[in-house]
């Protein structure tokens, strides 16, 4: 087992990573007032893990799904944890994929202004991605994550032992962020193609994971609260992911960050910001994952849903993150007019290509 420890001016947060992490570090855990949020897929599948750990300490169930990153949901758990007489020596375990991790996270910020959160996340994109560093929130109104806060947990719990139960296409979605950090970093980038051919190997999987928690940590040392541009670089591929996200709801968060990925490398290359065989490798590795991006009639009115995102500080105008060169990215800014016809643009020159 491996660990890192995140250090920010809020709080230390220490990431266990490996085999054995989840029995190992639960085992401290035992005889400590917990409240356990998981959704309905993860009680399902390791319910006798759950009671053999943790007994019959409260626990609120979500149903699974996107769906349920909702504000009613919030105030629910939120009721659930004053019903239980939660106080601030107890510690709520967010055990889980993302939604889960983004959600348990929220309502340990809030309830009495903060009680000790731990994540144990139970998907490969939240494994990689969404359990580090702090970032907790609902969607609201159609908008993703537009309520939320920062707010550490004291640990993060990554265990290889919930991904064999995962079906293909959640390791699909892992795979997103995965390659979206190695667009981000050299080491990472390498490893994704030396092992082209076995992206969805297990041991593959536990030792690129770590890496990508390792990126992530550094990252977030440097720029907790995403206001010094380091953290916002970790928003590849997500500008249009989640613009697309909104409108056609069809597919999962990581199967549109692959999607949307693909998109701001075409619109990169477009506008001569990324090296074009840089490009057309990671454009590769994407297509190895996710065989057939979706050419959408209307990706241009669909991009238009870009302009909720966090990172503009005008709706006329959409900034995003993309690859430039190995181990590099590049914020590129435009008017919103403009983003929307270059991400019409190239869902047209997919069709072209079919």
């Amino acid at each position: 087992m491996k660990t890192l420890t995140i250090n920010t001016p809020s709080c230390q947060s220490t990431i266990y990573c490996g085999n054995g992490a989840f029995a190992e570090r639960t085992a401290l855990l035992k005889g400590k007032n917990l409240f356990i949020v998981t959704d309905s897929n993860v009680y399902r599948l390791y319910k006798s893990h759950i009671t053999g750990v943790f007994g019959d300490c409260p626990a609120y169930i979500l149903p699974a799904g996107e769906r349920s990153k909702n504000y009613n949901q919030l105030l629910k758990i939120l009721s659930a944890m004053l019903k239980a007489g939660i106080t601030r020596s107890s510690t709520v375990v967010a055990l889980g994929g993302g939604v889960v991790g983004d959600i348990a996270g929220l309502a340990a910020s809030l309830y009495m202004r903060g009680v000790n959160l731990v994540q144990i996340p139970t998907t490969l994109l939240a494994q990689v991605d969404s359990s580090v560093g702090g970032k907790t929130a609902v969607d609201f109104q159609g908008v993703k994550n537009i309520i939320g806060a920062f707010y550490q947990p004291s640990e993060v719990i990554v265990d290889p032992l919930f991904l064999r139960t995962l079906p293909r296409r959640e390791i699909r979605c892992g795979l997103g962020e995965i390659i979206k950090y190695g667009a981000l970093d050299k080491n990472i980038y390498a490893s994704l193609c030396k092992n082209a051919r076995s992206l969805f190997s297990e041991d593959f999987l536990e030792g690129i994971t770590y890496d990508c928690i390792a990126h992530k940590a550094a990252v977030v040392c440097a720029d907790e609260r995403d206001t010094g541009g380091k953290r916002k670089t970790l928003n590849l591929g997500h500008t249009t992911g989640h613009a697309f996200e909104l409108y056609y709801k069809r597919k999962s968060h990581g199967e549109f960050v692959l999607i949307g990925m693909y998109y701001e490398i075409f619109i990169a290359k477009r506008l001569e910001r990324c090296e074009n065989n840089y490009a057309d490798s990671l454009i590769s590795l994407i297509k190895r994952v996710i065989k057939n991006i979706p050419a959408y009639d209307d990706a241009g009115k669909a991009a238009e849903f870009a302009k909720y995102d966090k990172k503009n500080t005008q709706t006329s105008i959409i900034s995003l993150i993309a690859p430039s060169r190995e181990g590099e990215s590049v914020e590129i800014t435009l008017p919103a007019q403009e983003y929307c016809a270059l991400v019409a643009e190239c869902a047209r020159t997919l069709k072209e290509k079919k």
